[in-house]
């Protein structure tokens, strides 16, 4: 199976009622654990590229590792994917270099510029066989090339998520309920709660359109703790509740990202190899674990969060 779009696998999560994983790609292990448990649990899956991670890895290096994952995973329908596209010579860079889908990141400009901008990116994108994730409202947080302050996020609008669609002609649409970037996403006491009430309100507005959600990671506590245990310093790190997540997947909402989990699950395993190993040095042998418990997070979302499994 090539790479697909994402309009298949959005038709059928959105009249299931589960969401796909969108998962963050920057080298072999990742997409190798996202991959393999895609695989065994026989999910359709969203591998994601930023910015950062085409200027850390290179794009070459990062489309040929994901073409090495759907040879090895014929079975399972992939989607390449550009997270946070911040403009239209990104995004058609990655459309020229065999992405299957795009996101154009207009949500910091005022409505007319972001509907122009995402137009834009819509029609080129479109003759190219490639679908769009545009964006309406806010999320703040610090994730790559990200960096919105809380003051400067906002909730989506949902009177104003029709006529966006409909001008731009998008084939997605990211919502700002709540989530946020990064690892630290509520202060410490509070309790998370996503709005619902908007999502609700897009979902009544843009019946089939699928919703997406950014900043969805979960920053399990096991790994912020063994990071912390293992000489690392990452206090009042949270991230959303996953019955919420669960909850969202059952309604509108079709992509799930995830990304800080993944990274928490990567360092916090091998900051207790080196600290259990001190005359180790080769990174297979560190690596190897990592990319095992990147592969057990993701069949953990999968199953228990996204509830994608089974369906690819």
């Amino acid at each position: 199976m090539p790479l697909v779009t994402t309009t298949e696998m959005f038709k059928k999560a959105y009249e299931g009622g589960y969401a796909i994983g969108a998962f963050n790609v920057n080298n072999m292990e990742i997409v190798q654990g996202i991959t393999e448990a895609c695989a065994e649990t026989r999910s359709p899956v969203i591998l994601q590229v930023s910015k950062g991670a085409r200027a850390y890895a290179n794009h070459t290096y990062l489309t040929k590792l994901v073409e090495a994952a759907v040879i090895e995973n014929p079975e399972i329908p992939i989607a390449l994917h550009l997270d946070h596209g911040p403009d239209f010579e990104t995004c058609k860079s990655c459309i020229d270099g065999g992405f299957t889908s795009v996101m154009i990141e207009g949500s910091s400009l005022t409505f007319e510029e972001n509907v122009k901008l995402a137009k834009r990116v819509v029609e080129y994108a479109h003759d190219h066989g490639v679908v769009v994730e545009a964006e309406l409202g806010t999320l703040a947080g610090i994730e790559d090339e990200v960096n919105v302050s809380a003051e400067d996020s906002s909730y989506t609008r949902p009177e104003e998520v029709e006529e966006f669609v409909t001008r731009t002609g998008c084939d997605s649409l990211a919502i700002a309920i709540g989530t946020s970037h990064g690892a630290y996403k509520f202060k410490p006491g509070t309790k998370p709660q996503l709005r619902f009430d908007i999502l609700k309100e897009v979902e009544k507005r843009l019946p089939g359109v699928p919703i997406g959600l950014h900043g969805s990671s979960s920053v399990p506590q096991e790994y912020v703790e063994m990071i912390n245990t293992y000489g690392g310093a990452m206090p009042g790190a949270i991230g959303v509740p996953e019955d919420q997540l669960r909850e969202a997947a059952r309604m509108a909402v079709c992509k799930i990202n995830i990304d800080s989990d993944l990274r928490l699950a990567m360092t916090g395993t091998i900051r207790k190899y080196f600290a259990e190993h001190p005359d180790h040095f080769d990174p297979r042998q560190y690596l190897k674990p990592a990319r095992a418990n990147i592969k057990a997070m993701v069949m953990h979302k999968l199953i228990d969060v996204l509830g994608c499994n089974g369906k690819a």
